[in-house]
């Protein structure tokens, strides 16, 4: 019987936190909400017209 080789439970998670991630941001961007995100350690408001939209054709 072979052993499998254990796996960081961060692996199965991570891809799914940023899709998630992703979503809620272009929900955002699409209903005209702002956002904040750290940028160089600071709270940074970033307005609708800022969010770059998501590059694929994913439906939420």
């Amino acid at each position: 019987m072979t052993e499998k080789t254990a796996q960081p439970l961060s692996q199965f998670l991570l891809p799914g936190i940023q899709e998630a991630v992703a979503q809620a941001i272009e929900r955002h961007r699409r209903l005209g909400q702002s956002i904040a995100i750290m940028r160089d350690n600071q709270v940074v408001i970033l307005a609708p017209e800022e969010i770059k939209p998501l590059q694929d054709d994913r439906t939420f």
